[in-house]
């Protein structure tokens, strides 16, 4: 049996990652930033410090085998992208330089499917060997980071220090207990999804990465990259599974088909929101995303990991279920009068209305947005 340092091993595939590794024999060595006493109950060692903190690395990583390094910060919110690209692209760099000082030799690094499979079309389906979509990663902090520290990591892949990359789509899954992955899912059961976006998206248990992590450090090929994801479905399918499976009615309304009337439906929103005081509960960054396709081919994975996932519908089952028993989502009482039900018709004429006079428009829309735009910039140089 092999000693384990892990970092991340207080999140949501840690959680997970942390059992699975003490059930198959192995001891684990945590670095964390504050005591851990739930860790320490299951028999792991907790060494505080941080993943930025080369000393602290060292002195965790001293006599261990191989690092799991799956320490990360998961936010939309773009105020978060200095705090993002320390903990994503230099943690890693340091994390990983200062455990092959220490004598570690073999790292399964947590990326994530963001770096390689965002698409604006259904297909192609990526796979590991596509190319990066950096103007679309680049968008959001949290995949740019991302995408910078893999690059990062397996940058240091060499004969004596050998690196294995695990790219997961979204992590479903029970015990999500702080919400980071699962968000979308109590926004659904409390209604706030206004719409249906126009995209799609892939999920994966984590109970499949959890086992599949172990795989890796024993035999995935070093230098490689591997996508981990259980199905491939659009927006729609993805919000009427979770409609089945909770009871909730999923959104009627279809979220615009084309980019510059979303632009102008999300911008028409936030200043009526501004003027009565109210917030919608998706961020702009969510409502973006969700208009492009997160497909991905996880054939790689099945072939070298023996990667063969939950089967999906189970892994939202066993959310919901998780999510109820924790508390976790506070359901709407669909038994009580919709309003939004009375007027159902009457919203679906004015937003077909609304559409034919965005198109009808458009260019003057455009015009005018180009100007303030301007405006701004010179503003700005100013």
């Amino acid at each position: 049996m092999s000693t384990y340092l892990i970092t991340g091993a207080t999140g949501f595939l840690g959680h997970h990652l942390v059992p699975a590794l003490l059930d198959a024999g192995h001891t684990l060595v945590a670095l964390t930033r504050r005591p851990a006493p739930a860790l320490e109950a299951q028999g792991v060692q907790v060494v505080i410090g941080d993943v930025c903190d080369a000393e602290s690395v060292k002195k965790a990583a001293k006599g261990c085998d191989g690092l799991f390094h799956c320490a990360g910060i998961v936010s939309r919110d773009p105020e978060d992208t200095k705090k993002m690209y320390d903990v994503h692209v230099n943690g890693t760099k340091i994390t990983l330089d200062a455990a092959k000082e220490a004598g570690i030799k073999r790292v399964v690094y947590m990326s994530t499917s963001g770096t390689v499979a965002i698409r604006e079309k259904k297909k192609p389906i990526p796979n590991e060997d596509s190319h990066a979509p950096y103007t679309i990663a680049g968008k959001w902090p949290y995949y740019r980071t991302k995408l910078y520290a893999e690059q990062e990591a397996l940058k240091r892949n060499t004969g004596n220090f050998e690196v294995v990359s695990l790219n997961p789509s979204l992590l479903l899954g029970p015990g999500d207990l702080r919400g980071g992955s699962t968000e979308d899912i109590r926004l659904f059961i409390e209604k706030q999804i206004p719409a249906i976006p126009k995209g799609g998206l892939s999920y994966v248990d984590v109970r499949d990465v959890a086992k599949v992590c172990l795989t890796a450090m024993e035999k995935g090929k070093a230098g490689q990259r591997y996508l981990l994801g259980a199905c491939n479905i659009t927006f729609e399918e993805y919000l009427n599974r979770l409609s089945r499976l909770s009871g909730v009615s999923a959104p009627w309304m279809q979220a615009p088909k084309n980019d510059f009337i979303a632009d102008m439906g999300t911008s028409l929103l936030r200043k009526v929101q501004s003027t009565f005081g109210t917030k919608n509960a998706l961020d702009d960054a969510s409502l973006e995303m969700a208009r492009y396709f997160w497909y991905l081919d996880a054939s790689r994975a099945k072939k070298d990991l023996d990667f063969s996932p939950i089967d999906s519908v189970q892994t939202l089952k066993d959310t919901i279920d998780d999510m109820f028993a924790r508390g976790a989502v506070w359901p709407v009482d669909e038994e009580k009068p919709d309003p939004v039900d009375n007027i159902k018709q009457t919203a679906q004429d004015t937003q077909h209305r609304l559409t034919e006079l965005f198109a009808k428009h458009a260019s003057k829309i455009a015009a005018d947005i180009a100007a303030d735009t301007v405006s701004k910039a010179i503003q700005k140089r100013k």
